[in-house]
């Protein structure tokens, strides 16, 4: 090869890499465009993308229309939310009250733990305020007909388990007498559970020498004892009447007002359940004449009563799912009503008083 076919050489060579004649492709790369929202959709200032043109002769396209946000669940009213918490902390996250109302003897009955209906933050807080030398815990403390149907137990329910047998640890006779919501239990009767006694019934003398007979009282219930199956249906419907009341409850807490029991009240006002209450105090009554005692203190009806029956001294201590009340012995002997409808921080001093009265109560709605 000579100088001059070197040269030409050279110059085709670089006239074909200058022309791209001889250009390889370049290697392809992979772009990854931003991702912009869940749509991956170019963001627009104006909040809609642009409608391209339509051909001529065809309707012009319509543009999607921008995702609306789905609803947000409805929240708790606030004064609800501030109103329960502040319930919980004052109870549950507070010290103990440094002084407490002293009473001879306490009785508590149905209180229904285990259903929605129970009133366990009002009882607990009574628990806290009261103490007693002897407490008889008069039937339907646990409802298991309900906790057989479905399980319901919440913190203030185990809150008022514990503060009882807190108070049976530092000294409190506590006596329990199954009814008929809790008749499981009759079958350990003579037993004692965690400083309990466990007793069918009991008798109880009080300050001033008077023989009381302690039952639940179900033993008078010609339903609960010939047509069980009739009492628990009636249960199922009244456990429906009780939502009720809790829902009424919770929106009376929000005005600020106390509890007040819708279904009480309507008890009150229909002719048949005042004629059923009146039968099973008159019976309550004369099984007690018929034993010699002074008097009969029970439970089972809802209805707190204190009244003199064909000389025997007919005494029901309430429940804790409607008129939330107990009954308690002095130092004397005298035996009266509590009625705890507000909590102890919203009480006046008068309205921690127990009352004493014959006559048949009159419901308040405050």
């Amino acid at each position: 090869m000579t100088l001059l076919d070197t040269a030409s050489w050279g110059a085709a060579l670089k006239f074909r890499r200058t022309s791209g004649a001889d250009k390889r492709p370049a290697p392809k790369t992979k772009t990854v465009s931003p991702r912009i929202g869940r749509s991956r959709r170019p963001s627009d200032p104006a909040g809609k993308l642009p409608v391209p043109a339509s051909p001529p002769g065809l309707p012009a396209p319509v543009a999607d229309p921008v995702a609306e946000p789905a609803p947000k669940k409805k929240a708790r009213a606030a004064r609800t939310r501030v109103g329960r918490g502040a319930i919980h902390e004052k109870l549950y996250n507070s010290p103990r009250p440094k002084k407490t109302k002293k009473h001879r003897t306490l009785f508590l009955s149905d209180i229904h733990l285990g259903t929605p209906g129970c009133k366990a933050d009002l009882l607990y807080d009574f628990l806290r305020n009261n103490d007693a030398e002897t407490i008889f815990l008069v039937g339907d403390i646990i409802d298991g007909w309900r906790i057989k149907r479905s399980w319901y137990w919440n913190e203030s329910h185990n809150a008022v388990v514990q503060e009882l047998l807190r108070k049976a640890r530092k000294g409190t006779k506590v006596v329990y007498v199954p009814g008929n919501h809790d008749e499981a239990l009759r079958d350990y009767t003579g037993l004692n559970f965690g400083g309990v006694d466990m007793v069918g019934e009991a008798l109880h003398e009080t300050a001033d020498g008077r023989t009381f007979l302690i039952i639940h009282g179900d033993q008078f219930d010609s339903v609960v004892r010939y047509a069980t199956w009739l009492a628990h249906l009636g249960d199922r419907a009244y456990t429906v009447a009780l939502a009720l009341n809790t829902w009424l409850h919770d929106v009376r807490r929000l005005f600020g007002l106390p509890y007040w029991s819708l279904s009480a009240y309507l008890k009150h006002k229909v002719k048949n359940a005042v004629e059923y209450i009146s039968r099973f105090e008159t019976a309550v009554a004369r099984a007690a004449r018929e034993r010699g005692v002074d008097g009969v203190i029970c439970g089972h009806i809802h209805f707190a009563e204190i009244r003199e029956i064909d000389g025997v001294l007919y005494c029901n201590d309430g429940d804790w799912v409607e008129s939330c009340t107990a009954m308690s012995e002095d130092e004397t002997g005298r035996l009266s009503i509590i009625r705890w409808h507000h909590f102890s921080w919203e009480m006046q001093p008068e309205l921690i008083e127990p009352e004493t009265r014959s006559a048949p109560p009159v419901l308040d709605a405050a």
